[in-house]
């Protein structure tokens, strides 16, 4: 797993895991989170017997999956009643199945309530993407080092790409990218107003958008449910001050309902473990109800998703209790952020590549979603 100091989950796990199976030690292997991909992939291709590997994306799952390193877990599947279980449609290839998910996270619009409040604004309900751009645009001021931005949009091509696709039903493995037009015209529409950090600056100085967001310095942000249990946490040590809510996803103009993607976090077993059936035991375990209790204690959003566990998360000291924040924690529909296939690898680093292109005013937004098109259909789909 990664920065198992700064992710209170894999400690609540662990510790809850090993209190109800006192027989069985879990050994952590602790690395960066900015190294796990690389540093995870290598580890399987020399043979290594680390029992649970941690799937931090299904993109990752999906590349160790099709390289036979996991373990196929079809039969713990088939077993248990998982019809409670979100994000497990993301690990089934094929019929089977070898990993579990234990959180689902999805995307939600944090926002600073001071910086509304002072304002006097009030985020629509339903909220459009060009009400998104208005209301940035008016709460966005100063200068230099005491600027407010409106909105912080973090560097990941998911914050225009993934919602896209969520949104308008584009297939982000088709090899056709036209559909990213208008989110794009969204994301260097704000960055060419200053209302957002620009994408270089951000990209040349690692920014944290949790630094962003808990030092007041943007009104609103696009994130994933994951970021609760850090703000949670900040706010109970008195490192930040910030008063923060919820609200849902802006949509596009004449949407029904509310439409987001998320991606479910998963541990799957390592084909080469010398402790199969012990591992086996942790990942049904961080499956189960006690395994989403333990995690939905510091702030976690787990894949069990039962009436009990929403009602208990609210219950979390520090969590917004206002109606708007709730509504934000039940969307309509949750579209996985990047489909799973043989072809996921390759296509995310393409669009990666060609999305900081264009944000950072290398290519236009015709010129980089062309590019897209071209790359992804001669160098992936043939």
């Amino acid at each position: 797993m990664w920065n198992l100091a700064k992710t209170p989950e894999f400690k609540a796990l662990f510790d809850a895991f090993q209190q109800a199976n006192p027989n069985i030690t879990i050994k952590p292997v602790d690395i960066l989170a900015d190294d796990y991909p690389e540093k995870v992939t290598t580890m399987l291709a020399g043979g290594d017997k680390t029992d649970v590997i941690t799937m931090k994306n299904v993109t990752d799952y999906s590349r160790y999956s099709s390289r036979n390193q996991l373990l196929d877990l079809t039969d713990m599947v088939k077993s248990t009643d998982t019809s409670k279980l979100a994000g497990l449609d993301a690990f089934d290839v094929g019929g089977k199945y070898y990993a579990l998910p234990y959180r689902q996270d999805f995307w939600l619009l944090y926002y600073n309530k001071t910086l509304l409040d002072k304002a006097g604004v009030k985020l629509p309900e339903p909220m459009t993407w060009d009400d998104y751009v208005k209301i940035a645009k008016q709460l966005t001021s100063g200068e230099g080092g005491d600027k407010v931005y409106g909105a912080y949009h973090h560097t990941w091509r998911s914050v225009v790409q993934a919602v896209s696709a969520a949104q308008t039903g584009g297939d982000q493995l088709g090899g056709d990218y036209t559909f990213f037009t208008d989110q794009y015209n969204v994301a260097k529409g704000l960055q060419d107003a200053g209302a957002v950090l620009d994408f270089g600056t951000a990209k040349s100085q690692q920014a944290d958008y949790r630094t962003q967001f808990e030092s007041g310095k943007t009104a609103m942000m696009p994130m994933g449910t994951w970021y609760i249990s850090g703000i949670l946490e900040a706010k109970e040590k008195g490192a930040t001050d910030v008063e923060w809510g919820l609200a849902p996803m802006p949509q596009r103009p004449g949407a029904t309902g509310v439409t987001t993607f998320g991606s479910p976090t998963a541990f799957a077993v390592n084909k080469r473990s010398e402790h199969a059936d012990a591992a086996k035991k942790f990942v049904e375990f961080a499956a189960s109800k006690a395994g989403a209790e333990a995690i939905t204690k510091v702030g976690v959003v787990p894949a069990l998703q039962t009436p009990e566990i929403t009602e208990a998360y609210f219950g979390l000291k520090g969590m917004p209790e206002d109606e708007l924040s709730k509504k934000a924690f039940e969307p309509d529909k949750v579209v996985l952020e990047m489909p799973v296939s043989e072809h996921t690898s390759d296509i995310d680093t393409i669009l990666n590549e060609e999305h900081e292109l264009i944000m950072v005013g290398d290519k236009s937004i015709a010129d980089g979603i062309r590019s897209m098109n071209e790359r992804v259909k001669s160098e992936v789909l043939n």
